[in-house]
C-alpha cells in the first residue's frame, strides 16, 4: 500500500507506532505507578491528573502559534524531547508538589506533540491528508494495542519495580520519536513565504531565499472556526462512551457478566484496524465530508438508542444491545474522525494554518475535561440519559454541516501542496 506523503508520511507512521506503543506501557499503569510507587492517595491522584490535564489544553494552541513561526519538524522534535525528560523526572521524586509541576509540563507537551503531529501529516501529505489520517489512526490502534499487551505481560510478574520499568519504556519511546523525526524533511508550510531579495528591498530586509513568517488571520477572531470547534467538542463524545460509559453502564444497569465487558473495547480496536481505512473515501474532500455527518448523525443515534435498549434483565438481549452499541459508536468514531481531519484542515486559513488546528486542538483537550461527566451524567439518568445522549449529538452533526455549508470546495481547502522525498 503506498503511504500518502512518500517517505517522510512512511517515516513519521513509524513515529505514530513508537509514541502510541510507549504511551500504552504509561497508560495502562500510570494510576498504579502513582499509588504504589509515589505512594499517592486517590484524592492526590485526582488532583494530580486533574491539574496537568487543565494545563494540558494550553498545549495544542500554544504549539499551533509556533508552527506558523518556526520551522516544524525540529519543533516537534523538541516538543517529544520535552516529553522524555518530564516521564524521566517522574522517576526521580514523590513528592506531591513536584510531581504536579512535573506531569503539567508532560501533559502540555502531550498535547502540542497531537495538534503538532497532525498539521506536518496536513502538509506532508496534502491533498491525500484524509487517507493518510485513516492510515495514521490504524497505526495509532495497533500502538496502543502493542503497548498495552506488553504491560500487562509485565505486571504480571507482580514487583513495583515493572512500573518504574514501564515508564522509562515510556520516556525511551519519546527520544526514539524524537530522533525519528529528526530525520525527517521539513515539509512546505503556507505560513511561511520566501522573500526575494533584491527588488524593493530595503535596509535590512531578509535576503533571497530566507524564509520568514507570512502574517495571518486570527483564529480567535473567527467567529464559525470557533463555532466549529465547540460543536466538534461535543461529537468528540464518543471517546468517554467507550472510555468511561460502556463499561459502567455494562456493569451497573445490565445482566452482561463483568468479564464480557474488555471485549467490547476489544471489538472497538479491531473495527478501526479494520475499517478506517476504506473509511477515508468519507473525507476525500471538504463536500463530501459534510455529506458525511448524516450518516454520522445516524451512527450516534443507534448507538443511543442501543445503549438505553440494553437495559434488560435478559442477558442475550443485553449482550446483544451492548454489541450493537459498541459498532455504532465505533462507526460514529471513524466516521468523525475523518470528517473532523478534513474540516478543520479545509476551514484554517493557508497562512495560519498552525493557529487554527492549535485552537481545534482545544476541542479535544475540552473534551477529556468534561467527556466524563457528560457521560456519567447520562448513566444517572437511566435509558432516557442515553437516548437524549444520542440525539444531542445527532442534532450536533446537523447544526456543524449548517454552519460550515456556505463555503464551496475549492474556497474551503488549504492548496494542494506536496513535498518531495529526502
Amino acid at each position: 500500500m503506498q503511504i500518502p506523503g512518500g517517505r517522510d508520511g512512511r517515516r513519521m507512521l513509524a513515529v505514530t507506532f513508537v509514541d502510541k506503543a510507549g504511551s500504552g506501557l504509561w497508560g495502562a499503569t500510570a494510576a498504579l505507578y502513582f499509588t504504589y510507587v509515589a505512594g499517592l492517595r486517590t484524592a492526590e491522584i485526582g488532583l494530580l491528573l486533574g491539574v496537568s490535564g487543565a494545563v494540558g489544553i494550553a498545549g495544542p494552541p500554544l504549539g499551533g502559534l509556533l508552527a506558523d513561526r518556526v520551522p516544524l519538524r525540529p519543533l516537534l522534535a523538541a516538543v517529544q524531547a520535552l516529553r522524555a525528560v518530564a516521564s524521566l523526572a517522574l522517576l526521580t521524586t514523590t513528592d506531591l508538589r513536584l510531581l504536579l509541576a512535573v506531569t503539567a509540563v508532560g501533559s502540555l507537551g502531550d498535547r502540542a506533540s497531537s495538534v503538532l503531529t497532525k498539521l506536518y501529516a496536513a502538509r506532508v501529505a496534502g491533498p491525500d491528508r484524509s487517507r493518510y489520517q485513516a492510515v495514521n489512526r490504524t497505526v495509532s490502534n495497533l500502538g496502543w494495542a502493542v503497548g498495552g499487551l506488553v504491560a500487562a505481560a509485565a505486571l504480571s510478574t507482580g514487583t513495583t519495580a515493572v512500573y518504574r520499568w514501564l515508564l522509562t519504556g515510556d520516556a525511551l519511546s519519546f527520544a526514539a520519536i524524537a530522533l525519528l523525526t529528526l530525520r525527517c524533511g521539513e515539509p512546505p508550510s503556507p505560513s511561511r513565504v520566501v522573500a526575494a531579495g533584491g527588488t524593493g528591498a530595503g535596509a535590512g530586509a531578509p535576503g533571497a531565499g530566507e524564509e520568514t513568517p507570512a502574517p495571518g488571520p486570527n483564529p480567535w477572531r473567527d467567529r464559525r472556526f470557533l463555532a466549529y470547534t465547540a460543536t466538534d467538542a461535543v461529537l468528540f463524545l464518543d471517546d468517554s462512551v467507550f472510555n468511561v460509559g460502556l463499561a459502567l453502564w455494562a456493569v451497573t444497569a445490565t445482566t452482561l457478566p463483568h468479564e464480557a465487558v474488555p471485549l467490547l473495547l476489544v471489538l472497538n480496536n479491531v473495527l478501526v484496524v479494520c475499517f478506517q481505512v476504506p473509511f477515508a473515501r468519507f473525507g476525500k474532500t471538504s463536500a463530501k465530508a459534510r455529506g458525511t455527518l448524516f450518516p454520522l448523525a445516524v451512527a450516534f443515534l443507534a448507538g443511543g438508542a442501543a445503549l438505553a435498549a440494553s437495559a434488560t434483565d435478559n442477558r442475550w438481549l443485553a449482550a446483544t444491545a451492548l454489541t450493537l452499541a459498541a459498532v455504532a459508536f465505533t462507526v460514529a468514531e471513524m466516521l468523525h474522525a475523518t470528517v473532523s481531519w478534513e474540516l478543520s484542515v479545509a476551514l484554517a486559513p493557508p497562512t495560519a494554518q498552525g493557529a487554527y488546528l492549535g485552537v481545534h486542538g482545544l476541542a479535544q483537550a475540552a473534551q477529556r475535561s468534561a467527556g466524563p461527566l457528560v457521560v456519567t451524567g447520562a448513566i444517572a439518568a437511566g435509558p432516557l440519559g442515553w437516548l437524549g445522549l444520542g440525539t444531542g449529538l445527532a442534532a450536533m452533526c446537523l447544526a456543524q454541516r449548517r454552519l460550515t455549508r456556505d463555503d464551496d470546495e475549492t474556497a474551503m481547502s488549504v492548496p494542494r501542496i506536496t513535498v518531495s522525498e529526502h
